[in-house]
């Protein structure tokens, strides 16, 4: 793992600290609805706080186009951030100029500010070094918290890690420390599990994990164009017939660099889409033509639960079936189950992440028993993927 200096080098007494964090949670009638993210940068607050620092929280928050706007403003948050950490938040209505500079300046060590949505600048997603210089001037010392928008080379996730000293906050370092453990120096066997709708949104993920783990389990609707790759009729199923050559491109790549393709053997069938749906279970070679494939089925479990018992460590991205409606979150909610036991008893390193993956696993009641849980969509992918991310290369020693 690339070395990064963390809050353990730096002092920050009496510094003015900004640091990037990860705020754009969902809101429902002006109120967030789910504070996870917010949960995730408390401990890097409350250390720089309790270090004597001024903690000065920079943030985007949804999509805004041309320039500040209520529906974006961070303001809503500040106020779940205060309730959360039992201390006042300032907060500043820009996050440049003149507004944010008065906040700033009336800090005291220990107090907490956040600044207005980075995104009302065009600046910030053009990595505009005018923009950068104009953030920079409000800290003596940057910290990035952020792991879920370092796939982003913008200004607060990458610029400001060029111009001020730098360091990984303590939710980005578990990130670094986890994904390093899983990939980077994992205990062997490595298995991954990869489900979802769509092979084409997954083809770099799994070009570059058969490379790197051991055992690579197929499932969701993509596991449906693996199967009609192999000549298996998969009835009215989610299928990307266009993509049948890939999928056995990637069979025989699996196969020159020694990792088992693990495809599923029966799956629970259903003839529409949609909550407790009649449905029966059956191999995966009498798939009937009206049939949709919804979900794996009780030999695949055993199957999916076999391998883990051979694994040392797992990746999972992506359900196995369409999870969100019953009958057919079974199959991910008995693997989850396996697999947080096996972690619990020590006998597995598991880290998972993407969006739809933490709500099934959250759903399948087994996410606190995981190793880590990445809140980071876009950037964990992109990280399974093998690619660089601009925001953790700018901190690297």
């Amino acid at each position: 793992m690339a070395s990064f200096r963390t809050l353990d080098d730096v002092n920050l007494s009496g510094k003015r600290v900004l640091v990037r964090v990860d705020l754009n949670v969902p809101m429902e009638n002006g109120k967030v609805s789910d504070a996870t993210r917010i949960e995730r940068v408390l401990p890097t607050i409350r250390e720089i706080a309790n270090k004597n620092g001024k903690v000065i929280l920079l943030a985007h928050f949804g999509r805004p186009k041309g320039g500040p706007d209520d529906a974006n403003s961070l303001r809503p948050v500040a106020a779940a951030l205060s309730q959360m950490l039992h201390r006042p938040v300032a907060f500043a209505e820009d996050c440049i100029g003149e507004k944010a500079a008065a906040v700033v300046d009336a800090m005291k060590n220990e107090d907490v500010a956040l600044l207005e949505n980075t995104r009302f600048h065009k600046g910030e997603e053009k990595n505009d070094p005018a923009f950068v210089a104009e953030l920079a001037k409000l800290g003596d010392v940057y910290v990035n918290d952020a792991f879920s928008a370092a796939h982003r080379a913008h200004a607060s996730t990458e610029g400001l890690a060029h111009v001020l000293p730098a360091y990984v906050g303590r939710t980005m370092q578990a990130e670094l420390e986890a994904l390093a453990k899983a990939l980077e120096q994992p205990a062997r066997p490595v298995m991954a599990v990869v489900g979802g709708a769509k092979v084409s949104s997954k083809l770099e993920l799994l070009g570059n994990l058969v490379k790197k783990v051991d055992i690579l389990v197929i499932g969701g609707g993509m596991a449906n164009t693996f199967l009609a790759a192999q000549g298996k009729a998969v009835g009215k199923s989610l299928c990307e017939k266009d993509l049948l050559d890939t999928a056995r491109s990637i069979i025989e790549t699996a196969k020159g660099a020694g990792c088992e393709i693990v495809l599923p053997l029966d799956a629970v069938v259903a003839k529409e889409f949609k909550a407790h749906a009649p449905s029966h279970v059956t191999d995966v070679d009498h798939v009937g033509a009206d049939d949709m494939i919804l979900d794996i089925g009780p030999r695949s479990v055993v199957q999916a639960e076999a391998k883990l018992g051979e694994a040392k460590t797992l990746v999972w991205n992506g359900p196995f079936g369409a999870f969100e409606m019953q009958p057919f979150d079974a199959g991910t909610n008995a693997v989850a189950a396996v697999a947080a036991r096996l972690t619990a008893e020590g006998k597995l390193l598991s880290v998972a992440g993407g969006g739809d993956t933490v709500a099934a696993l959250n759903q399948a009641g087994a996410a606190d028993r995981f190793t880590y849980i990445s809140t980071a969509g876009g950037a964990f992918l992109e990280w399974l993927e093998g690619k660089d991310l601009p925001g953790v290369t700018a901190l690297h020693v």
